[in-house]
């Protein structure tokens, strides 16, 4: 029997995928759960593994092509008599999403042949986050045959440790499988990447001038979910807050790895369980009140695009357990190692721009949520304190963005009003 490999839906936005690598070749045996493929999805880089045992016959999406949700990808044989059958259906199939299981020409193997070598030299380690990237097979090795994985470099994508180095660095002669075999059988840009995302728009200050760059999938994502958030009536609010106390607090415990992004999701989830309204998202049966409170922050992605890490239950967190969790999610977020409900489940959204001295701006409400929260940066300001003098305090400009549909101006305004209340007053409470 042959079975198809289909591209998985795995994020609940996610319409098509496309291929990093294979992990596979054809004529190699897979077992079921065995890992099969990478495919990167709106966000992030994510194994596939099989459901099925079997031979791969023939792969009909190469690494760095495309194709939507539910799609066939390759083809499994149940024997090996079925693997020529397997390869012709393949052909179809190739040639009806535009050829891209064709067989790349002679020059362009020999081309790659040597990519390996240039993935290898970015080590195990993700551009911009320092995190060893490691395929569940290679961990699991490792652990058996009790290898230190800190002493590898990778030769997967995006420098991942696979289950072929932690064999080499054991003394095993691998199995045919790798990287290199793999990258034989690819396209050139799919085999030489330079960072943890997807071919992507350069720079500004390197953009091709004249030129049109596409979109990676990540910014496809971001101008999806854009799109579908102009059909939301939204309103703004905005409220300045004094940060002195916070400021003061802040440089107590930044010592301890606490961080500012912390300290703020923190005061946010605190403020919100006064305000379930506006943690809650709409729906066409009406007002859904969310279960937990988990705050979103967005992140600005190098090759364009935004990504928003989860803080899930923040309010239930401690400020330092938070804090550590946020760092490992921004450092996974950058070698796309999320998984998506570290991403999509957010029920409330921090947008902080004031980090690069932005004074005020309005958020764009993201798909699902109630409210989206912009925070300006704080800045010395002049004053009139409650003596009648003239001070200088630090003041920073917030504006809610909210679903109209669900919440109202008072709404925001009470919220607000709290959240000032909790940084200017109380926020000593934050550590508690």
């Amino acid at each position: 029997m042959i079975r198809e490999v289909f591209m998985p839906a795995l994020s609940s936005t996610m319409t098509e995928g496309k291929i990093v690598s294979w992990v596979k070749t054809p004529g190699d045996r897979v077992e079921k759960g065995e890992t099969v493929v990478i495919v990167e999805s709106d966000k992030a880089d994510m194994d596939v593994e099989s459901f099925h045992e079997g031979i791969l016959a023939a792969i009909v999406v190469e690494a760095g092509g495309t194709a939507p949700v539910g799609e066939a990808i390759a083809l499994l044989a149940e024997t090996e008599a079925e693997i020529e059958t397997a390869k012709q259906q393949a052909t179809a199939k190739a040639g009806a999403l535009g050829g891209n299981a064709a067989p790349i020409p002679v020059a362009a193997a020999v081309a790659v042949a040597e990519a390996p070598a240039a993935v290898a030299q970015n080590g195990a380690t993700s551009v911009g986050s320092g995190r060893v990237v490691i395929s569940p097979r290679a961990r699991k090795l490792a652990k058996e045959l009790k290898v230190d994985l800190a002493t590898l470099q990778g030769s997967g994508p995006h420098g991942r440790i696979v289950a072929q180095d932690v064999e080499l660095a054991a003394g095993r002669t691998p199995a045919p499988v790798a990287a290199p075999i793999a990258a034989v059988a690819a396209p050139v840009m799919a085999v030489i990447p330079t960072a943890p995302t997807a071919p992507a728009a350069p720079a500004p200050s390197t953009a091709p001038l004249g030129q049109v760059v596409p979109f990676n999938t990540l910014q496809q994502a971001v101008v999806r979910n854009m799109a579908a958030s102009l059909g939301v009536p939204t309103f703004h609010v905005g409220y300045t807050i004094t940060t002195d106390n916070l400021d003061a607090l802040y440089k107590q415990i930044k010592s301890k790895g606490v961080t500012m992004t912390g300290l703020l999701a923190k005061a946010v989830a605190v403020t919100l369980q006064k305000h379930p309204l506006v943690n809650a998202g709409y729906t066409d049966q009406g007002i859904q009140y969310r279960a937990g409170i988990n705050i979103a922050v967005a992140v600005a992605m190098e090759g364009g695009g935004l990504i928003t890490p989860v803080l899930k239950n923040a309010d239930q967190s401690d400020i330092y357990s938070l804090s550590r969790t946020w760092r490992d999610l921004v450092e996974r977020s950058r070698s796309k190692q999320l998984q998506p409900d570290e991403y999509n489940s957010g029920t409330f959204t921090l947008s902080n721009l004031g980090m690069f001295g932005v004074d005020r701006f309005d958020a764009i409400l993201p798909p699902g949520q109630g409210s989206i929260l912009a925070i300006g940066a704080s800045r010395p300001t002049v004053v009139a304190t409650a003596d009648g003098l003239m001070g200088v305090k630090r003041q920073m400009q917030v504006n809610i963005t909210c679903d109209h549909r669900i919440i109202y101006g008072a709404d925001a305004a009470a919220f607000l009003k709290d959240l000032a209340d909790v940084i200017e007053n109380n926020p000593q409470s934050l550590t508690l």
